[in-house]
């Protein structure tokens, strides 16, 4: 039995294509599968509002640049941005961090707490205090937030 060239090449391509479609399937379904995994993780951000005392906001600032960021990052706490209130009578300040879970951000914290090189700092502001009180809030993400 003779079989059809042409015949033959159609069955080649559409194996081909057949495969092809497969496999794209198989990849889009990871890749949806992966997104959906990102949405349902223990992520969470935490908002820390900082009411500064009339006055020291530059020096507030100037802890933040000098040495507690590198602090917190020394310790896993990453921090997502930090900001200013503007106005001349509003004294806050906003740091927003991201943790893998909220026991990793305890442990985290506990750290920086823990470490000597926080608590000097923390002992040459009980002299010159920045900061009445901080207001901290743990926060998830949306299913339909950019940021997760």
């Amino acid at each position: 039995m003779k079989i059809n060239s042409s015949k033959l090449k159609r069955w080649n391509l559409s194996a081909v294509a057949l495969v092809s479609f497969a496999a794209g399937s198989l990849i889009t379904s990871r890749l949806a599968h992966i997104n959906q995994v990102r949405a349902n993780s223990s992520r969470v951000f935490e908002l820390r509002v900082y009411h500064v005392l009339p006055g020291k906001m530059p020096a507030l600032e100037s802890r933040f640049r000098d040495t507690t960021s590198k602090l917190m990052a020394k310790h896993n706490l990453e921090v997502v941005g930090d900001w200013v209130a503007e106005g001349t009578a509003d004294y806050t300040f906003v740091d927003i961090l991201a943790h893998p879970s909220q026991d990793e951000a305890k442990k985290n914290w506990d750290a920086l707490m823990a470490d000597p090189e926080f608590q000097a700092v923390m002992k040459s502001e009980q002299a010159n205090k920045l900061v009445e009180k901080i207001e901290s809030t743990y926060m998830r993400p949306t299913d339909f937030s950019p940021l997760k």
